[in-house]
């Protein structure tokens, strides 16, 4: 099939878009906090209302992708994603909050399983694996950003900036002492944009291949009896409850024991941790090319491991700052040799056992909630350290693992005779 390039940069701005959305709910936590006078373990709603929802829909998604095509789906997802922004803007309660965020989450793990196979068919087969990368990259700059609009809106709306017309406008939309609601207010009119473009876009045919259909409710129950399908599940949800456990607390804890602004030095510390967790993944791609998955796995795991250590007990600030982002980077390889690992260890049913794992992401819903339940009872020195029970739980894959294929790695030996 002809490749659509047009086609692939819209895919390209939806996983931008995507990423905007999702990983913004960290840098919010202190502002919550202090907004709406609630506890950590309250707080840990949030992420768990966004979550949840890629358990809910990620199975469910693929179905409705099979039946209306990616074009009525894809637009239906930012439907959703429009609804929850604005009901949160025009209502900003705590209780809308949580509402609003499910329902932006069920709209963004709708278009994570419907546009990689969109993906696949525009920018050609041959392309997908670079494609993909390129993908991740968006991601990643989106999950960079994100914050530090937060941090630019936030800072600029307290200063009682009159001179921008956008500032003033947002200013006089959000209470005064929410400021940060202002953000939502921009992702309704983003997703407003989205649905407009992709309603006047071509969308090619997919024909999806067998990795990416789901299959019956009957084959995942088959799956599931299988030891390490659930197995490799906990794997991605051990994954995501790491990735958003720190990530959704970092600003907190170097608010609370470094006294750092949530407002500039915490959104820039989550800002970079989303950095260097993309760009790990393009030094995590090279190492797989030169090393087995499993122990490039277990070094980066063992490598998040002391940077948490580090972070969680230093007494400078900056150490802590800089130790976060460590656990970024260390976390940009998991993802994709879990996965990899696991579908390598099926031999059929890759796409129902692709929606399983999917599910696994409501660990990024469980995790921080944990987290924050024990930020409350003891600290969040000791609610942080959870995740060490995740981390040991990745490490514990790199070990049991048995894949049917290993990655292909360069023979320096073949190559030298």
């Amino acid at each position: 099939m002809k490749k659509n390039y047009i086609v692939v940069g819209l895919i390209m701005l939806i996983f931008f878009v995507i990423s905007f959305l999702t990983n913004i709910i960290g840098p919010l936590i202190p502002e919550v906090i202090k907004g709406y006078s609630v506890s950590k373990g309250m707080a840990g709603l949030l992420n768990f209302s966004f979550f949840i929802a890629y358990g809910v829909m990620s199975i469910p998604a693929g179905i409705l992708t099979e039946r209306y095509k990616e074009k009525k789906v894809i637009t239906g997802a930012f439907m959703l994603a429009i609804i929850g922004a604005f009901l949160f803007s025009f209502f900003p309660t705590f209780g809308v909050y949580l509402v609003s965020l499910f329902l932006i989450g069920m709209g963004m793990a709708i278009l994570q399983v419907a546009i990689n196979p969109l993906l696949r068919v525009s920018g050609g087969e041959e392309h997908f694996a670079f494609t993909s990368v390129l993908a991740q990259l968006f991601f990643g700059g989106a999950s960079f950003l994100s914050p530090l609009l937060y941090s630019y809106l936030v800072t600029n709306l307290t200063a009682g900036n009159k001179s921008n017309f956008l500032l003033s406008t947002l200013d006089s939309l959000v209470p005064p002492n929410l400021k940060w609601v202002s953000i939502y207010w921009i992702f309704a009119i983003v997703a407003i944009a989205m649905t407009v473009i992709i309603l006047f876009s071509k969308f090619p045919k997919v024909e999806l291949n067998e990795e990416e259909k789901v299959g019956s409710f009957e084959t995942v129950k088959e799956l599931l009896k299988n030891k390490y399908v659930v197995l490799f599940f906990f794997g991605i949800f051990a994954y995501v409850g790491t990735e958003q456990g720190v990530a959704s607390w970092i600003s907190k804890f170097l608010s609370d024991y470094h006294g750092m602004n949530p407002e500039v030095e915490g959104a820039t510390a989550i800002s970079w941790f989303w950095g260097l967790l993309t760009l790990g993944c393009f030094l995590g791609l090279g190492l797989l090319k030169l090393i087995d998955s499993k122990l490039v796995l277990r070094i980066f795991t063992v490598g998040a491991m002391i940077s948490l250590a580090t972070a969680l007990t230093t007494g400078s600030g900056m150490t802590a700052y800089y130790a976060f982002i460590g656990v970024g980077f260390f976390a940009s390889v998991m993802w994709s040799v879990v996965f990899s690992l696991a579908l390598n260890s099926l031999k059929n049913n890759h796409g129902a056992f692709s929606g399983i794992l999917c599910s696994g992401i409501i660990g990024g819903a469980v995790v921080p909630l944990i987290v924050g339940v024990l930020g409350d009872a003891f600290g969040l020195r000791i609610g942080m350290s959870f995740v060490f029970i995740t981390l040991s739980y990745i490490l514990s894959l790199s070990f049991w693992a048995n894949p049917l294929v290993k990655n292909k790695t360069i023979s320096f030996k073949s190559e030298i005779s």
